[in-house]
């Protein structure tokens, strides 16, 4: 069974720094697409950056230049490091994996930036 974690979420003044990982169990990580995706309250769902499983990545108009999405295979892992936050970037920040199945989610944690 596919199991996402996601942590390093929190509370962060405009223009501090957060890095997100999401811990994979249950599934061949290396080679998933993984994405992150964030909601904030009232809107719907967005992906915010992707990754492939060789590496290469995407991210959204809002975040290019600000965030960065990486993996590290041998722990299972991707991370979204964010800088420069800003106040709209609060909501809670899921991870996924698009499976042969189907795409899995994590719980999701919580970003707040502070104005």
């Amino acid at each position: 069974q596919v199991q996402l974690v996601e942590s390093g979420g929190g509370l962060v003044q405009a223009g501090g720094s957060l890095r997100l990982s999401c811990a994979a169990s249950g599934t061949i990580f290396s080679i998933n697409f993984m994405a992150w995706y964030r909601q904030a309250p009232g809107k719907q769902r967005e992906q915010v950056a992707g990754i492939s499983s060789d590496g290469r990545t995407s991210s959204a108009d809002s975040v290019k230049g600000r965030f960065t999405i990486s993996r590290d295979n041998a722990k299972n892992t991707v991370y979204l490091q964010m800088n420069s936050l800003k106040p709209e970037d609060t909501g809670v920040y899921y991870c996924s994996s698009r499976e042969l199945a189907g795409d899995y989610w994590g719980q999701g944690t919580q970003v707040t930036v502070s104005s």
